[in-house]
């Protein structure tokens, strides 16, 4: 399946393939994408259940080598609807795009090193208008220091725009992809400029449960204390958890994926995705940064909830285009978000994204943490939905 949108020289084309074999669906979403164009840059959201070289080299066979970046999801999105052990690839092409990228594999505790490196593909591209999006391993550490390092590179200038690969909610091992290598515990990157505005739109649609918490202890992503209390027994309590989430560490992690912490940052309200609990020493993990000495709340959301910030993400994406139409969307949707709208209402939010996207393309991934930074210094989201346009 594809579709392609042509505004002047720029096109972006968008194709998928759920079929069992990696390199046939390489090569059938790859076609797809490409149209027989060539392609300036590939954009690859694959399931984690793909052999990741056979599907690289089946994708390789269709485009020449065209430049890629991807990484493995919990899911992929497109036009047609969210899927599961799938592969989406999205196409940029046309004289008014340029692309380049870059990767680097982040060794412990130097994700910041690593997302700057990754960022310099970014310097001296030239064009009016300017993105850098980001994949990197949600599982690998404190996602803030990706946006820090990044951000010491390209400044307030450029946009950063992104999400953390997936691993089919095993969470174990993500991969990421650069041209035909398969990385583990990377960050990937592309910088794109165009000659036409890029507008970036991110909400999550969470509401507050119950009273602010003081966060205690805290040391990275990981909270001890909340209130002076074991952050596992207060979140327990306070959120009423009951069965085998009580003291079954997967089971624990189904429940938090649709009860996240919400956190107070000076740029506002953020919200953190509760990754696991450590039944030891009764401790929370997240995907992110939770400061100690700030204040803290439960969350929870619904459908409605949800697909309000769906819209409201689309609409603020759309109105940074300043009135031009878009030529396709590339959304980065947090599993979490897909927990609490279940199989009818992930359907009806990939809908909606479509029609925000006024018959574009649509393509995505559901994700481990997302990246919108668009002003100040910060931009690591959980349980977030964050949509790029292109126009």
């Amino acid at each position: 399946m594809t579709v392609a949108t042509i505004v002047s020289t720029r096109w972006l084309g968008v194709g998928s393939s759920a079929v069992a074999d990696a390199a046939a669906a390489g090569r059938a979403a790859a076609a797809a994408a490409a149209g027989g164009k060539t392609a300036k840059l590939l954009i690859v959201f694959a399931s984690a259940a793909y052999e990741p070289q056979a599907l690289l080299d089946g994708i390789a066979e269709v485009t020449g080598g065209a430049p890629l970046i991807g990484c493995t999801t919990a899911g992929e999105i497109a036009a047609t609807g969210p899927t599961d052990h799938g592969v989406v690839v999205v196409a940029l092409g046309g004289e008014g795009f340029s692309a380049r990228s870059a990767s680097a594999v982040a060794v412990t505790g130097q994700l910041r090193d690593a997302s700057a490196k990754v960022a310099e593909c970014a310097q001296g591209l030239e064009g009016k208008y300017k993105a850098l999006l980001l994949l990197s391993d949600g599982l690998g550490g404190n996602q803030e220091e990706v946006i820090r390092g990044a951000y010491s590179v390209v400044g307030a200038a450029v946009p950063l725009v992104g999400g953390c690969a997936g691993d089919d909610l095993k969470m174990q091992q993500t991969l990421q992809f650069h041209d035909r290598a398969v990385l583990r515990g990377a960050i990937v990157g592309a910088a794109i400029s165009s000659d036409a505005p890029i507008g970036i739109g991110v909400r999550h649609g969470w509401r507050r449960v119950g009273e602010a918490m003081l966060v205690t202890s805290s040391s990275d992503n990981h909270v001890y204390l909340l209130d002076d209390k074991p952050a596992l027994d207060t979140y327990l309590e306070k959120l009423d958890v009951r069965g085998d989430a009580r003291t079954d560490p997967a089971a624990f992690t189904q429940f938090a994926i649709t009860h996240p912490l919400g956190i107070s940052r000076r740029s506002g309200e953020q919200v953190r995705f509760v990754a696991g609990a450590n039944f030891d020493d009764r401790s929370l993990r997240c995907i992110a940064n939770v400061p100690q000495g700030g204040l803290a709340w439960f969350m929870e959301g619904d459908e409605t909830s949800v697909l309000e910030a769906t819209d409201a993400a689309c609409a603020d994406a759309i109105a940074a285009l300043g009135g031009r139409d878009p030529i396709g969307f590339v959304a980065f949707d947090c599993i979490a978000r897909r927990g609490v709208l279940g199989t009818t209402g992930i359907a009806q939010e990939v809908e909606r994204i479509s029609s925000h996207a006024q018959g574009a393309p649509v393509a995505g991934f559901y994700t481990y943490g997302e990246i919108a930074r668009t002003r100040g210094t910060t931009g690591f989201h959980n349980q977030t939905l964050v949509v790029l346009a292109l126009s």
